[in-house]
Parts: C-alpha cells; structure tokens; sequence
C-alpha cells in the first residue's frame, strides 16, 4: 500500500505529518488522515486525525511546540459521526473507557469533536472508523454467541443458524430463553437466530 501521507498537497504540512509520523509504531501504517483547515484553527495549531490498521489516532498540536497525542484501539470506539457542511466536515468520535480522550476534552470525557477538517480527508477516515466498528461489532457477537452456548450447556451456534443442545431441566431451559431474549434486545443475534435458538430449547 502506499503511503498517503507521502506527498502532502498543501505548504506547511510538512511538520504535522512528519509528527504524525514519529507517533506510528513498527509495521503501522496510514490508511487515511485529515487535517483542520487554517480557517478553523485561528487560535491554535491545526488538529490531526489518522487512521490506522490498529488505531485511531489524534494528534493535537500546541502554540508553542510538542503535541497532545490521543491514540484509541479499533475495539473501543462505540462510535462515530460525521456532518459535512460546505467548506468543512466535523468528526465526532465515543469511545469506551479503556481509551483516554481527556487531553481532548472534560477530565474523564468519553467523546471528542473534531471540527473544520477538509471534507474529503474527513470521509475517508469516517470510512475506515465505520468499518472497523462494524468488524469489531461482529467480532464481539460472536463472542458472546460462544459465551451463551457455555453458559446453557451446549448451545451450538455459528453465524448462520444456532443451534440448542437439550436442556437439563426446565430451570435451565427458561434460563437459556432469558439469555437468547437478551440477546436479541441487545442486537447481539439476530430475529431468525433467536427463534432458531428458542424452537431448540422449546422442543428438546
């Protein structure tokens, strides 16, 4: 893959990406970046975000040299919106607590804005973010798919069609519908796999 931020397009990026650059670990590479425009950083140096195969990364720059270095994993990010107006487009970034946004916001904030980035540089990460989330969402079904067949004793699940294994007792059969139920209000599994899973538990 090639770099994207080998050749920037705009005098005075040279120093921002040359940061970015030194924050990336061995074998990281950039998948997309965007920057603030100069018109939305009057009062301070411009902010940069970058997406990675492992991270999101968020660089903000002082008046006065050095940078404010906010890094979140892929598997924290709860989400990420993006609003596109006619000279710039606005990110803003949830991510769980294992990631640290306070250097961005609020002591102990969760979420982040990052406002007048150029549009297109801003879609492109918005992209990448979306399907890192949607990966990271089916990974963590799938996890907890596996968690409730060893919880009720041999559910057998895959993504296509879980499957239920007898249940002991009529206790455990309600206590396997009540965690199928949860399940499907959390959006974990989907319509058809739950009823897949209860007409098991219902029948065996």
């Amino acid at each position: 893959m090639s770099d994207p931020i080998a050749a920037p397009d705009e005098q005075g990026l040279e120093k921002p990406l040359a940061e970015l650059r030194s924050v990336l670990i061995a074998g990281e590479a950039i998948e997309a970046w965007a920057i603030q425009r100069r018109l939305f950083a009057l009062r301070h140096r411009r902010v940069i975000v970058a997406a990675t195969g492992n991270r999101l990364i968020i660089i903000a720059r002082s008046l006065l040299g050095g940078f404010n270095l906010v890094s979140v994993r892929w598997q924290d990010l709860e989400e990420v919106t993006l609003r596109v107006g006619v000279f710039a487009a606005d990110l803003g970034i949830r991510a769980g607590k294992a990631a640290d946004l306070a250097s961005l916001g609020a002591e102990g904030s969760q979420r982040v804005q990052l406002e007048g980035l150029r549009k297109a540089q801003a879609q492109a990460v918005y992209r990448i973010c979306q399907a890192q989330d949607q990966a990271w969402r089916e990974k963590r079904r799938v996890r907890e798919l596996e968690e409730l067949r060893a919880r009720s004793g041999g559910i057998q699940v895959t993504s296509a069609a879980p499957l239920a294994a007898p249940a002991g007792g009529g206790d455990d059969a309600v206590r396997r519908l009540q965690e199928a139920k949860r399940m499907l209000d959390e959006r974990l599994i989907t319509d058809s796999e739950y009823e897949a899973i209860k007409a098991r538990i219902v029948s065996s």
